[in-house]
């Protein structure tokens, strides 16, 4: 389905394209936040991204569009084509969305990927996953206290001492990732910034379907071409699991609050399960 372009949408595509006669139409897409829709300006398409009308922890578009002008000539990011205060326009790319059998098939071409990632120049942006998770607790109105014992927890150990600070991406999952001729490209950066590299790869393995098999072969073939001790990063990958069953129970929760959606109320019930 599409719609019209709201008013401030419609003002950055009259910015950024003046030449273009017609009005922009926004058709949304699936995802979790449903905050991302595909504008077609005459025969171009346009992702465009727009701010949460209420706040996610961690979430801005502004900073998003300067991490992503940070990576531009990486070649690992889509282009920025603009940004208001409540848009940001980027690069469409064309390519196949990966399944889950598909992503577990691509677990070479992921880990190069990510090694290409994790030797970018900091963005400095830092990810520290306490205030973070303090600041679901905060938004959040249906409390309870396994909740707080496990955020008590948390504080009272620390977040573990990184193994190596690189850029991260925050949000691998088949469904961020296209096939793109031969190549495999990111989307979806909003979670994006420096952190451990071992936090990356516990979130990969906690966010998809991957056997015992599957994750023993990221993290092998991820520490062979990045020269690290492979049992030592699993044991940080180990580290920080508690800090990430909590930030996914955290994010389920405020999100099923802010959109009422039953399936994600469900999701998080499924995650305290796991806390």
């Amino acid at each position: 389905m599409t719609y019209s372009t709201d008013a401030a949408l419609q003002r950055l595509i009259d910015q950024q394209f003046p030449a273009a006669k017609a009005a922009g139409c926004f058709s949304p897409l699936a995802g979790l936040t449903g905050l991302t829709g595909v504008v077609m300006i005459g025969q171009q398409r346009i992702l465009a991204r727009r701010e949460a009308p209420q706040p996610i922890p961690f979430v801005s578009r502004r900073r998003e569009y300067q991490l992503l002008k940070r990576f531009a000539a990486s070649g690992l990011v889509p282009q920025v084509i603009g940004r208001n205060q409540h848009w940001l326009l980027l690069e469409w790319l064309d390519g196949e969305v990966l399944d889950e059998k598909q992503f577990a098939a691509r677990i070479d071409q992921l880990v190069r990927l990510l090694g290409q990632l994790h030797h970018q120049p900091l963005s400095g942006y830092r990810l520290q996953l306490l205030p973070l998770l303090e600041s679901y607790w905060q938004q959040c109105q249906q409390r309870n206290c396994q909740w707080l014992r496990a955020l008590r927890r948390l504080q009272q150990r620390g977040e573990p001492r990184p193994l190596r600070i690189a850029p991260l991406h925050m949000d691998v999952h088949a469904g961020n990732l296209l096939q793109c001729g031969s190549r495999l490209r990111l989307i979806d950066w909003e979670y994006a910034a420096d952190g451990d590299i071992a936090l990356e790869l516990a979130a990969i393995t906690a966010a998809n379907p991957l056997n015992a098999a599957q994750c023993a072969t990221l993290v092998r073939q991820y520490a062979a071409d990045n020269q690290i001790d492979a049992d030592v990063l699993h044991r940080q990958m180990r580290r920080w699991q508690p800090w990430l069953r909590l930030l996914m129970a955290s994010w389920y929760q405020l999100r099923a609050e802010q959109s009422g959606d039953p399936h994600l109320y469900q999701a998080a019930a499924d995650a305290w399960l796991a806390v």
